[in-house]
């Protein structure tokens, strides 16, 4: 029987976790939303980020713009000392121009983890921002919510690297999520065949636990790398993605599914021992982790 995880219910977990450490702090934390798009899913994540900031005692703004008005709304709260968190929903433009946007955010208060700075860091696998490993860095929000659901559904290992010796495949390899997550599974131990649209690439974990993931192309097909995933984890925002089926499964896998759309079929119950079919819940309260540390960091560690 396949069981379904509400992330909403894990994130009430590590709600109670921020709530104790936030209690710590001095005065409330400010953050900064940046709205300047018609994209409904962004208005939908906007909604999520202002509730679990109240329920926590945070304050949120949600400033909204036109598009072109975006960069100037950027560099201002860049430049506000009372502000210590920025969150910028995308698409604004859907083109590299929202790259360049990424990289405006001052990363100290990047809380979402997208600045280039913070990817050389997380494809490098250098954990902390300083030689005496005293400020840690953060990581971005939805690959990293995705692993606390793949820890929630029970698939670390207790030992070692907490992925070692798992099989994933993952269906995205976009710069925001499917990238990211791909390194960041090889770098807890996992096999990962990352698809897109030009094809397979394999990310091999590295020898040591400081070492970064090894890249190289990869032969294999979605029917091999299915048939030997420990966990599948799909990203795909088109609704022509062939739904993953339960018969391309591994028996006992962990489906999960962050895309906007439905990318596996209801015919996975019952072959896959896990589902999870949506993360939003989970990345708001890693938006608000990566706040914390961002502001830790910026107080010495």
């Amino acid at each position: 029987m396949t069981v379904t995880i509400d992330p909403a219910a894990v994130a009430a977990r590590f709600r109670d976790e921020l709530r104790a450490q936030l209690a710590e702090e001095r005065t409330p934390l400010r953050l900064v939303g940046i709205l300047a798009g018609e994209h409904g899913p962004s208005h939908t994540y906007a909604t999520y980020a202002q509730r679990a900031c109240m329920e926590l005692g945070i304050h949120f703004e949600l400033r909204k713009f036109p598009r072109l008005e975006a960069e100037a709304a950027i560099r201002s709260a860049n430049a506000d000392p009372a502000v210590h968190g920025i969150m910028v929903y995308y698409p604004i433009f859907a083109t590299e121009h929202d790259a360049y946007l990424r990289d405006l955010v001052d990363p100290g208060k990047d809380i979402e983890g997208l600045h280039s700075s913070w990817a050389r860091l997380l494809y490098e696998n250098r954990r902390f921002v300083d030689a005496e490993k005293t400020r840690k860095a953060i990581l971005p929000c939805t690959p990293l919510a995705i692993l606390k659901l793949v820890e929630a559904a029970g698939f670390f290992h207790e030992r070692g690297r907490p992925l070692e010796g798992r099989t994933v495949s993952v269906f995205n390899r976009s710069e925001v999520v499917g990238r990211p997550l791909a390194s960041m599974l090889a770098h807890d131990g996992a096999h990962v065949y990352s698809f897109d649209v030009d094809g397979p690439l394999a990310f091999e974990p590295p020898p040591d636990a400081d070492g970064a993931h090894r890249l190289s192309e990869s032969p294999i097909t979605r029917a091999e790398a299915l048939a030997a995933s420990d966990i599948v984890i799909t990203g795909v925002p088109s609704k022509d993605f062939p739904l993953i089926r339960g018969d391309e499964l591994r028996a006992g896998s962990l489906c999960i599914n962050f895309s906007t759309y439905r990318n596996f079929a209801d015919d996975i119950s019952g072959k896959a021992a896990c589902f999870v079919p949506r993360v939003g819940p989970m990345t708001v309260l890693m938006v608000i982790r990566n706040a914390l540390r961002l502001r830790r960091n910026a107080q010495g560690g």
